[in-house]
């Protein structure tokens, strides 16, 4: 049994990205499943925000209130997630005669930039030796601006009739809140309020680990529906493919080079580079082109396989006793 622990908890990321495809694979070729997929859907649905909760609630239950501080590197990587998506809006705006397939690639480029850190960022960032707490900050800090960069440009975008700043600055607030300042509230009130329960929760926050396992494989589900179920055919497929690729291998790097200049690499790599592409997948089909939310799962693929070779680096250097190199935290 303890080695099927041990393998399952250094192969989760494999293991989670396999599994959520298999079940929609399974799903999609046996029609026995059919009838249950309204219930099925809206199950996920509802376990994926929960999930999120408990894995931020646990994390928070880490991390004290005084170790939330602001650093330099958060204000570059601001500006290069808020400043890419102004620029290629930019583009979009003065250029109204690109084809619909060079639109909704280039939108699909934006969605993958200004995309806020994963919760389940900090999950990683701890396995790697990061900084969790910084990493944190960085995540409320790029929840904030993305409510208010994106709404100042969606319209501009894709006109359409009620839609204004504030309408789509509430959305994305009401969407955020839950996720990210609720679970910090709940263990936070109870570290001052409840220092016993604080305390044995603490105990158990490690669990965050096999929390996010089970997201990641319902995140993966949902990433190989949304590629079953297109309908715009390939080559839009492909092309946010690549450019989901290319934009995660760019912001990993951005972050991991802005890193080392405060020694910080893995901490402000995961910053930049792990997304949360269920609020991206969100995002996409609520104020872009819907075949855009797919860029968010495609997301998902690249930056766990990514992931995933870190962790198994992280792993094999431990059991060598080699610190990583050019790390500091």
């Amino acid at each position: 049994m303890n080695r099927f622990i041990t393998f399952l908890k250094n192969w989760m990321l494999p293991i989670g990205m396999i599994t959520g495809a298999l079940l929609y694979i399974v799903y999609h070729y046996v029609p026995l499943f059919a009838p249950a997929g309204p219930f099925l859907l809206h199950a996920v649905k509802k376990v994926q925000p929960l999930l999120l909760f408990l894995m931020l609630f646990l994390t928070f239950t880490r991390i004290s209130p005084k170790d939330m501080k602001m650093h330099r590197w958060q204000w570059w990587l601001l500006m290069i997630q808020a400043g890419s998506f102004v620029a290629l809006s930019v583009m979009i705006i003065l250029c109204p005669w690109l084809s619909d397939t060079a639109k909704g690639i280039i939108e699909a480029a934006m969605i993958c930039l200004i995309c806020p850190t994963a919760t389940a960022a900090s999950v990683v960032t701890g396995k790697l030796g990061g900084d969790m707490a910084g990493l944190i900050t960085y995540t409320v800090m790029i929840n904030l601006v993305t409510a208010v960069v994106v709404p100042l440009f969606v319209p501009a975008i894709h006109p359409a009739e009620g839609v204004t700043f504030f309408s789509s600055f509430l959305k994305i607030m009401a969407k955020v809140f839950p996720m990210l300042i609720c679970p910090c509230v709940v263990a936070w009130g109870l570290r001052y309020l409840f220092p016993g329960v604080h305390a044995l929760i603490q105990k158990y926050s490690h669990w965050s680990f096999y929390i996010w396992g089970v997201a990641l494989t319902l995140a993966i589900l949902m990433t190989t529906r949304a590629i079953f179920n297109n309908d715009n055919g390939a080559g839009i497929i492909i092309g946010i493919g690549v450019a989901s690729l290319l934009c995660c291998a760019f912001e990993f790097w951005a972050g991991k080079e802005i890193g080392a200049m405060y020694g910080e690499r893995i901490t402000v790599g995961q910053s930049l580079g792990q997304k949360n592409t269920v609020f991206a997948i969100w995002m996409g089909y609520t104020f872009l082109s819907p075949v855009t939310s797919v860029a968010g799962g495609l997301y998902s693929i690249w930056q766990n396989c990514f992931n995933s070779w870190q962790l198994y680096r992280r792993r094999k250097l431990d059991e060598q006793g080699v610190p990583m190199p050019h790390e500091t935290r």
